[in-house]
């Protein structure tokens, strides 16, 4: 049976191991890391799928922040990666992950932003590129891969950073 459980209850070295089989071992030069730079994982949205002690899939969210060029800082949370074995890819279990993730955002009425496909991350989960256009990372993305949902989200010019203290 596949449990899902906080991610804080597998041990890293596991999550590190899955997470290079998922996306290679040069997934540290992708900007997403980048955001994620010097923060924690907040343990509230992140979780793991579990099945007879072997780590399936985890999904992590960040806190990062808006910096506008207007003077405005929005709070948001990065959601990803989103990581699931890959002889277990195509079963339903990245979306499940995520549904966990995104709801444990909702119920604290948190701003989301992630880097994905539109036609997914759109489609089954409410993301889409319309707030983002104006928006600056700290390294290289495909515009139409920057994706945000939420009430607050902010439009306009500004900078995406870390964020380094944050409760969620």
């Amino acid at each position: 049976m596949v449990e899902l459980v906080a991610i804080e209850t597998v041990a890293a070295t596991a999550i590190e191991a899955l997470l290079d089989r998922a996306f290679g071992p040069d997934r540290h030069a992708r900007t997403a890391y980048r955001l994620r730079a010097g923060t924690a994982p907040l343990r509230a949205l992140s979780f793991a799928l579990v099945e007879h002690a072997a780590l399936l899939g985890t999904v992590q969210c960040w806190p990062v922040r808006f910096l506008g060029d207007d003077g405005r800082e929005v709070p948001l949370v990065l959601v990803g990666p989103v990581a699931v074995a890959p002889e277990r890819q195509q079963a339903g279990l990245g979306r499940r992950l995520t549904a966990a993730a995104l709801a444990a955002a909702d119920s604290r009425a948190l701003d989301l932003m992630l880097i994905g496909d539109p036609a997914y991350y759109g489609r089954f989960f409410g993301f889409s590129a319309a707030a983002t256009a104006g928006w600056r990372l700290p390294g290289p993305v495909e515009r139409h891969r920057l994706l945000a949902r939420g009430a607050g989200v902010p439009h306009g010019a500004g900078e995406i950073a870390p964020r380094v203290t944050a409760a969620a």
